[in-house]
């Protein structure tokens, strides 16, 4: 999944098309999205799909400035979640907002966002990735700038006071109703997409940060950045064959193991055509092949290692892989190994008995 954001990127939806009356699950359903969608707010969704689920948002509610507003009125906490965290227990705005941008594309895949001191200006850029045409579209566009602003203003509470801001499209309204809205008149037909701000304000220091905790939460940002849907089920079988010897596997242990909830990880999964249940069955049936042909390990040891409590439920997982019991299979094996050996001593020259 190449061009995808993450579902808390519509955070506070339907809180906020229910003040212009419009029906969230609409909005969902007409772009193509479960309407159940946002009870799943780390799902990975086609970043096309966000837009549409704004411009018709914008279209139904009369509402050109429809994604700029939602996201100035979105719980940022809720929107970028981990990457929140990680911005506040850093040192300072700074390191802050490098750290944002270094991990941002855990959350979108066809955006960066890159800090960058020009004099005494710093300048908070949103560039899509090239030739990601929707990741430019205009609602996008303002839905994350406006989010940037929130985030501004938590980091710096009072001092936060823009020099300006720049956008690449043109007004859909006239300038003052952005004014009113954002306290700045935006630069429209600008080269760029960004904040502008006195560079001063990089260096002051964040009384909440915790380096033991950003550190926890790199490590999470890094193992979702990892980790793609296509890539998912094979990732799942991995974790599997690494647990099953410790126990009997349970969906929570994986999903907690991946930093995923346990119905995020189950659709994951469906999307992929698949199911922990199904891929935790071909996991150890694939285990106890190999233990089988390879080795001479009893199946007592070897019901063991594949999670199972009971000998019984082991038995009838067997029968239904193999098409015999583990009874019968160790008697076939039984007779395999007689009839080798006696073709192995018919081979034999008589000089070598």
């Amino acid at each position: 999944m190449i061009d995808y954001a993450r579902a808390s990127a519509l955070h506070g939806l339907a809180e906020f098309a229910s003040k212009h009356s419009l029906n969230t699950q609409y909005l969902l359903e007409a772009a193509d999205l479960p309407s159940d969608l946002l009870d799943y707010p780390d799902s990975l969704v086609p970043y096309r799909k966000i837009a549409k689920v704004l411009e018709l948002g914008a279209e139904r509610s009369g509402n050109a400035l429809f994604g700029l507003q939602l996201g100035l009125q979105q719980n940022i906490a809720g929107t970028i979640g981990p990457l929140l965290y990680l911005a506040r227990n850093s040192n300072n705005v700074g390191d802050a907002l490098r750290e944002i941008g270094n991990y941002f594309h855990v959350h979108a895949s066809s955006v960066r966002i890159r800090l960058e001191v020009q004099g005494e200006l710093a300048l908070f850029y949103y560039d899509p990735v090239e030739g990601e045409e929707i990741a430019s579209s205009r609602p996008i566009v303002e839905l994350v700038l406006g989010g940037g602003l929130q985030l501004m203003r938590l980091l710096l509470g009072i001092r936060w006071q823009p020099q300006a801001l720049l956008l690449q499209h043109a007004p859909v309204r006239d300038p003052q109703s952005y004014s009113r809205i954002l306290g700045v008149a935006p630069q429209f037909n600008a080269p760029l997409n960004a904040w502008i701000f006195d560079a001063k304000l990089l260096d002051v220091p964040l009384s909440s940060a915790d380096p033991e905790l950003k550190r926890l939460v790199q490590q999470h940002l890094e193992a979702l950045g990892r980790i793609s849907t296509q890539d998912l089920p094979a990732h799942v079988q991995q974790v599997i064959r690494k647990f099953l010897p410790q126990g009997r596997v349970a969906i929570e242990q994986i999903a907690d193991y991946l930093s995923l909830s346990t119905r995020t990880l189950q659709r994951y999964l469906k999307e992929e055509n698949t199911s922990f249940n199904l891929i935790l069955d071909q996991t150890r049936m694939a285990m106890a092949n190999r233990y089988l042909n390879d080795s001479e390990i009893n199946l007592t040891q070897l019901s063991e290692i594949l999670g199972y409590s009971e000998l019984s439920a082991f038995s009838r997982a067997f029968s239904r892989w193999f098409g015999v019991s583990p009874r019968e299979w160790k008697k076939r094996q039984g007779q395999g190994k007689s009839r080798r050996l006696i073709g192995h001593i018919q081979r034999k020259r008589p000089s070598d008995l």
